[in-house]
């Protein structure tokens, strides 16, 4: 039910554009079958090659994941695909099979093989037992494919990739359990030493790298023979940092979010984006710093998958009501950061969930209200935004004002299409 104190706060939006600049890739397949060539990775004739692919969503993951099985085939190998996302999905192996076809990997002679079976390599002188997929142990050889980034639970060396994919996607449940169990110090120590391990005693060949910008295009791919992942991937890490998605300013009473999910980023919302981290003793971004956000809805490629509903202070009820609980709880779990896990309020509609985000910010009046609005935190570079938040950005190089004195809600209290 809308708050009668505050429905004339209905200030109008303007539609911005933020010109990126940035080493967009003209030719993604292109550029892959350059890297794979340029590898000097050769594979076994006649074996089987897994194809290990992580949750996170690639704009050009289907283009990236059909070059690289071509090349193995053309090299008298057949390939399959492996889910490599530790306990996402659900944590089983067909909510991570219907995962990998939600982002279009359902291609033609490439068998998707989900199995939460693993296999326990040798300790040796690693810190924490290490386990592996069985299904790309099985095989011959093993290339995996994920995005390069800022992770959105910790800052080190290595972060979201190659080497994260390696030590906790391809273990499943268990090693995701076993890292996690640390929290953030475990992230931080145990990537290397454990995807060192996998490198040393498994069959890993090849990591095939994509970095991101900004715009959501590819800037950046990579093809890593097993003995550069370690060493290369911190400058693809410092690369994507400095192309991070970004708000245009850096004090907000109200983010609008309209969708959250799984295939956005791995809490959700990037925290980086947003500013907020909500793990217990671990410090929040100094920027940006925002009083309140409202989350609409969340993916259908996320399969109910809310993790990160807590970073959000209000959710619509359509939100609320797609959010599978059972698959959030495993996957909130396995992290041990259950402060994202929680369910924030929950607002009738579009219209209500901003004026429960007035109040919470404790404005009062339209003109002043410093409020902005995303599609989602991968996608930045389109934003609306109220007045005061328009005359910060006046002058400022490469700002586009597309559309003025937009309606933030239909008259059925529902968001106005964003473009």
């Amino acid at each position: 039910m809308s708050s009668p104190t505050l429905r004339g706060i209905d200030p109008p939006f303007h539609h911005l554009r933020l010109h990126l600049d940035e080493p967009v890739v003209g030719d993604v397949a292109a550029a892959v079958d350059a890297e794979l060539e340029a590898s000097g990775v050769t594979l076994p004739a006649g074996g089987e090659v897994a194809i290990a692919v992580g949750s996170r969503g690639i704009t050009d993951l289907v283009v990236v994941v059909e070059r690289v099985a071509a090349w193995v085939r053309a090299q008298q190998a057949t390939p399959f695909l492996v889910p490599a996302m530790g306990s996402h999905a659900g944590a089983t192996a067909e909510g991570q099979r219907r995962m990998l076809e939600s982002y279009g990997l359902a291609l033609p002679g490439l068998e998707i093989r989900s199995d939460m079976a693993v296999v326990e390599l040798e300790q040796r002188g690693c810190p924490v037992p290490v386990a592996t997929d069985a299904a790309a142990w099985s095989a011959a050889a093993t290339v995996v494919v994920n995005r390069v980034k800022p992770h959105t639970d910790f800052h080190g060396a290595y972060e979201s990739g190659l080497v994260k994919m390696l030590a906790i996607g391809l273990g499943k449940r268990v090693q995701a359990e076993r890292i996690h169990a640390l929290g953030t110090a475990g992230l931080r120590s145990l990537l290397a030493p454990v995807a060192a391990e996998v490198l040393a005693q498994g069959k890993v060949v090849l990591g095939v790298a994509v970095v991101e910008g900004a715009g959501e295009q590819t800037i950046a791919v990579r093809a890593l023979p097993a003995d550069r992942i370690l060493t290369d991937e911190p400058a693809l890490l410092e690369l994507a940092r400095s192309h991070l998605p970004r708000l245009p300013v850096d004090d907000l009473d109200v983010l609008l979010v309209d969708r959250m999910g799984k295939d956005v980023s791995g809490v959700g919302m990037d925290t980086n984006v947003i500013g907020r981290l909500m793990i217990a003793g671990e410090p929040d971004p100094p920027a940006p710093r925002i009083s309140m956000i409202a989350c609409h809805a969340l993916t259908e490629a996320s399969h109910g998958n809310a993790t990160g509903m807590g970073l959000a202070d209000v959710v619509t009820r359509r939100f609320a009501e797609a959010v599978d609980h059972d698959v959030t709880r495993t996957n909130i779990v396995t992290s041990g950061f259950l402060l994202r896990g929680k369910l924030p309020v929950v607002a009738d509609d579009d219209r209500h969930a901003w004026e429960l985000c007035l109040r919470g910010a404790g404005v009062t009046g339209a003109s002043a209200v410093r409020a902005a609005r995303i599609v989602d935190t991968r996608s930045c570079a389109e934003v609306w935004v109220t007045d005061a938040v328009l005359a910060e950005l006046a002058g400022r190089a490469r700002v586009e004002v597309v559309a003025r004195g937009l309606a933030l809600h239909r008259p059925d209290g529902s968001l106005a299409p964003f473009a």
